[in-house]
């Protein structure tokens, strides 16, 4: 049980459990803080287009961007965004075997030495439909917002250890994973967490953690 409201676990719904845990071991790393926080479960559930989320990855500084996304590469991801510093950092977008969008990245521009496949924060951005009604939802299921610029963009806080909520505008999120907006079917998403068990405006299911 998390200390606050929040998520404990993400849980990914995917065609073959095997093969995708195989890719996050290779990919990320699921005994680097990662893997008490991504589950995989076997779905069939029809899916296209933009699933509505995207996973963050938010490490220290570009060397370690490099040291996830390489690997993920190599074991089968594709790219969405190359890698490359922008105003806001470095960071690059890929897609994983599953069909999960990913983001690896960091505020920082240049290396200081920081240990590198080591994750400061896992982020489950949802691309919502009307930013201020999913903000207003999860307020009142108990979550605290930490930082929240209108109708754009909302992030709640989180557990050391656990998994941080943060909204987008859909379109801005799809725009800023490098894939069209348009998606229908399921999420093949399951939140964990202490909030109880319900679905969101955007229709994200949560289970009790």
């Amino acid at each position: 049980m998390l200390g606050m409201t929040g998520i404990a676990f993400l849980t990914l719904e995917v065609d073959d459990v095997d093969s995708a845990r195989t890719f996050y071991d290779n990919a990320f790393g699921l005994g680097l803080g990662l893997g008490d926080r991504l589950r995989l479960r076997a779905s069939s559930g029809p899916t296209t287009g933009f699933r509505g989320f995207v996973l963050s990855l938010v490490v220290a500084e570009p060397a370690v961007v490099d040291s996830f996304v390489e690997p993920a590469l190599a074991a089968g991801a594709t790219v969405l965004k190359a890698a490359r510093k922008s105003f806001w950092g470095y960071g690059s977008v890929l897609r994983a075997p599953d069909g999960t969008i990913w983001k690896v990245a960091s505020s920082a521009k240049k290396n200081t030495g920081a240990p590198v496949r080591t994750i400061d924060d896992l982020v489950l951005l949802i691309g919502a439909g009307d930013v201020a009604v999913t903000k207003a939802f999860y307020t009142e299921k108990g979550l605290t917002v930490t930082r929240s610029f209108g109708r754009k963009y909302v992030e709640f806080a989180g557990d050391p250890g656990g998994v941080k909520l943060a909204l987008y505008g859909r379109k801005a999120a799809a725009k800023d994973a490098g894939v069209a907006p348009e998606g229908t079917g399921s999420h093949r998403l399951v939140v964990g967490g202490d909030a109880g068990t319900f679905a969101d405006p955007d229709g994200f299911e949560w289970e009790q953690a």
